[in-house]
């Protein structure tokens, strides 16, 4: 009979216990490889998806006139957007919920693609207003949130959804000088056709990039119970019952208004440039573009480093605070070049306050509804173009530039004062 040497067997429960460590270590860096690029591969689908959606912006006007509207006709056109934006919102993140980020994407580039196919067979009016039936599910940036937020734990994700900033950059940058060059040297038709081989390129990316599923690390809420799962996707009751979780309320407030009297500024902002600051097309142009070179700094940057020295309720207050010195400097603002200064801090407090509610209305909830969540919170723009031309143009008409600037510095110190005594459940976690 033969014996087994206790060392023998030692030796070998060591070295299969050894091999078993670095398969585990390969699996883990391989986990963490593919993640980093699933989220490279996110971060370029936004900045293409909205380098298109700016190029497009840009001409627009232009191709809307061609076909004989006029400014209030355009007006209408720029509201169906907004108003298909805004319920579009929670329900692709509804959408995400239930059937993954990589279906999102796609259905978000494919709708992109089905947008400027009906744009560039756009012969008339109505077909012009029906081009914009698809930007219902043209929801990329947000698309892109939600793979973030899958693929990073909590700690990550303020600095890896600032980093979307730079994509929103990028796209105002590129996507406006862009549509202005194609449609100027071969046709008003162009820039429709390059957004839709852009996008129909886009969509392959996403097929082909995306994991089929991407589920967070960790979650602090997985012992609650989500029904994001099932029921209608199409369900007011499913979307608004993420709003009863303890804080998401008091900071969504605080998001929505903190912004919005800039937000009406920056939408009448063609007439007050042209009006009050004397502006030609071409020098608006140079001032967007200004805009989209502070965006990708301070929220590409600034944003990042920032959130690892501060905690998110800091920040919160910070932005609100700098929000209430922007309006007013807006108040006092008299030439182009006061403006030039107050856009520092103004997209400073635009991008903190952006990433960090999105950041922190993201943990508040279960990882099954952080889809919905980002959905919402992306209504909040589209809520404003919808709003903004009515309401800016009475504040304009009425009261002049300095009313905006009022408006906000009112809104923000009130909101300062209520952040300061209020006991709204924050994570105080820092990145």
């Amino acid at each position: 009979m033969s014996t087994m040497n206790p060392r023998a067997s030692s030796g070998g429960e060591e070295e299969a216990s050894g091999m078993r460590s670095k398969t585990l270590g390969k699996s883990v860096c391989s986990g963490k490889v593919e993640r980093r690029q699933a989220i490279l591969v996110a971060y370029l689908i936004a900045t293409l998806e909205l380098t298109f959606l700016f190029m497009q912006m840009g001409v627009m006007p232009y191709l809307a006139k061609s076909l004989g509207l006029d400014s209030v006709g355009l007006g209408y056109l720029q509201t169906t957007f907004g108003v298909l934006q805004l319920v579009g919102g929670p329900v692709f993140g509804r959408f995400a919920d239930q059937f993954g980020a990589r279906a999102a994407l796609i259905l978000s580039c494919a709708s992109g693609s089905a947008f400027f196919l009906l744009t560039s067979i756009s012969t008339s009016i109505p077909l012009l207003f029906l081009s914009r039936l698809p930007a219902v599910f043209m929801h990329g940036l947000p698309g892109a949130q939600k793979l973030i937020t899958d693929l990073t734990t909590p700690s990550q994700r303020t600095d890896a959804l600032g980093k979307l900033g730079l994509c929103f950059g990028i796209g105002i940058i590129i996507g406006s000088a862009l549509g202005g060059v194609l449609s100027t040297k071969f046709g008003i038709f162009v820039p429709a056709y390059v957004g839709l081989v852009g996008n129909l390129i886009n969509t392959m990316i996403a097929m082909v990039c995306i994991p089929l599923q991407a589920k967070p690390k960790s979650d602090h809420h997985v012992t609650e119970h989500s029904t994001s799962q099932s029921g209608n996707m199409f369900s007011i009751r499913e979307i608004l019952r993420l709003m009863k979780f303890p804080g998401v309320m008091e900071v969504f407030i605080v998001k929505v208004f903190a912004g919005l009297p800039v937000g009406l500024f920056l939408i009448m902002f063609s007439v007050i440039s042209m009006d009050f600051f004397g502006l030609e097309a071409v020098e608006s142009g140079y001032l967007m573009s200004y805009f989209g070179v502070l965006q990708m700094v301070v929220q590409g940057l600034v944003t990042g480093k920032l959130t690892s020295h501060c905690t998110e309720r800091t920040l919160l207050r910070l932005s609100v605070f700098i929000f209430a010195g922007v309006g007013l400097g807006m108040a006092l603002m008299r030439t182009v070049w006061h403006y030039c200064i107050i856009v520092v801090p103004m997209v400073f407090a635009f991008g903190t306050l952006g990433t960090i509610t999105d950041s922190i209305l993201t943990k508040a909830v279960p990882s099954s509804d952080t889809g919905t969540m980002l959905g919402i919170c992306a209504s909040v723009q589209p809520l404003t173009q919808t709003v903004g031309p009515t309401i800016g143009g009475v504040l304009y008409k009425q009261f002049g530039v300095s009313s905006f600037g009022y408006l906000q510095l009112i809104v923000n110190i009130g909101l300062f004062v209520y952040l300061l005594k209020s006991k709204i459940p924050l994570r105080e976690m820092k990145s």
